[in-house]
């Protein structure tokens, strides 16, 4: 019967411990009037009881003997154990009870709800190597300290670009570039100069043309592109903040996504299947931005794209299609049949994609009748004008010549977004291969945030 009356005292213990989230924990008293007094740390998620050290390990570890003992004597006392009575096994129990709760075990004394659940999270911390705290003031303290990190950068608020100079002086070589929104780390500030580094670039550049400080915390947000990186190897998106909401798509380990908003739990993100949500704390959530050029980086990268983008042309004008073709009792024009002497090559990409519109997605598709995805959509309407491009998304993003938005786009050029791009017509509409739902159509161009726009004629 003292085994019996242990066991129960153990089950009643645990269950005074009562979790009620993960970002909060409640502590009820026993079931007798009075309160524990004190939750304190042992092995795992053993908690030892009130000024006696009555612990869950003591309680079982005595269990486990009496047992030892019952076992040795099993022979001896079985006819009366058979023998005794439910009221004497109830009084028995009664007993071992009262016994306990007569001891300072249990006192009147409420504890710290505080140092109670302080107490307790450690302990599974330590136990399971599972982190776990107030979410929220966590989320806060790395908000806090993203601000401050954005307080000391220099960002570039000007038409064009700034120049990086050797000194704080206009006299000063130049030795890169900050184009605009861009950003370097403040080092020193010096009459009217910032001395900033900057990927490879360290230089002053003129602080009249650049934002700092308080005013910099705001302008970071504006500029600087918010990414959520998946930390896992495969994490579901779903299509609400629920994980009762159905799944729109699988990312796997270190693939990036654009940040739509953050909302407590979950993050929306941006991608070829539209915005989705992920939960957050399998993702990695980071600002990034564009940084300076050094004077050689940018003349080198002017050059390799200026002739990426002839060799471009000269293939357009020998390898253009004139091949026609005829699907599900369409007829669809060839390539060449779209250039003229009066029109740039990039309105004839940009018309001769448009014909496909209502054709289907499919995803790692690239045919333009049968299905395509996004960027197999773009590959295989560029590779009609003799352009070959990567079925990627991503890749797109450094082919051509960088086009600084979208108010300088033209028709023909491509236009990135996160984990997605799309050909631009021109009128601030794009035409792409969407989605599974609604297939290869026309959207305005600024549907979503636009990462990049690239001219590949």
């Amino acid at each position: 019967m003292k085994k019996t009356a242990k066991q129960l005292m153990t089950v009643s213990v645990v269950a005074a411990i009562t979790f009620s989230s993960l970002d909060s924990v409640d502590v009820y008293a026993s079931p007798s009037s009075r309160r524990v007094t004190s939750v304190l740390p042992q092995a795992g998620f053993t908690y030892a009881l009130g000024d006696n050290q009555v612990s869950l390990s003591n309680l079982q570890k005595s269990i486990d003997e009496d047992g030892a003992e019952s076992g040795a004597s099993k022979g001896a006392s079985k006819g009366t154990s058979k023998g005794a009575t439910k009221g004497e096994a109830s009084s028995a129990v009664s007993k071992s009870a009262a016994e306990l709760s007569s001891t300072d075990a249990v006192t009147d004394v409420t504890p710290s709800a505080n140092d109670i659940t302080a107490n307790i999270l450690h302990d599974i911390e330590e136990a399971t190597g599972v982190v776990i705290g107030n979410r929220e003031k966590e989320r806060e303290a790395a908000a806090a300290q993203e601000e401050e990190e954005f307080k000391s950068l220099v960002i570039a608020k000007c038409d064009n670009w700034v120049n990086v100079r050797d000194s704080a002086s206009e006299e000063g070589e130049i030795v890169g570039y900050l184009k605009n929104k861009c950003v370097g780390k403040l080092i020193a500030e010096e009459n009217g100069w910032y001395k900033i580094e900057s990927d490879h670039v360290e230089g002053y550049v003129k602080a009249e043309y650049c934002v700092t400080g308080d005013e910099a915390v705001e302008y970071a947000k504006e500029v600087g592109t918010r990414m959520a990186k998946v930390t896992g190897e495969t994490v579901y998106v779903r299509q609400g903040p629920s994980l009762d909401d159905e799944i729109l798509t699988a990312m796997g380990g270190g693939e990036d996504m654009v940040v739509v908003e953050e909302l407590g739990d979950w993050v929306k993100v941006n991608l070829e299947e539209g915005d989705g949500y992920i939960y957050r704390d399998y993702v990695e959530l980071s600002t990034e931005f564009e940084h300076a050029e050094t004077k050689a980086e940018r003349e080198a990268r002017e050059a390799k794209e200026k002739a990426e983008q002839e060799a471009n042309r000269k293939a357009a004008s020998k390898s253009t299609s004139n091949k026609a073709e005829s699907k599900n009792g369409k007829t669809y024009k060839s390539a060449a049949s779209y250039t003229s002497e009066t029109s740039s090559i990039g309105s004839a990409v940009a018309q001769y994609a448009c014909q496909f519109v209502g054709n289907p997605y499919v995803y790692g598709g690239t045919s333009l009748t049968n299905g395509a995805d996004c960027s197999g959509f773009v590959m295989s309407v560029y590779a009609n004008f003799g352009v070959s491009l990567p079925h990627s998304s991503s890749a797109d993003r450094s082919v051509g010549v960088a086009v600084d938005g979208l108010a300088n786009a033209q028709p023909g050029d491509i236009v990135c977004y996160s984990g997605h791009v799309a050909i631009y017509i021109g009128n601030g509409q794009i035409v792409h291969a969407s989605t599974a739902k609604t297939g290869i159509k026309i959207s305005n161009a600024n549907y979503r945030s636009v990462l990049a726009v690239r001219r590949i004629l």
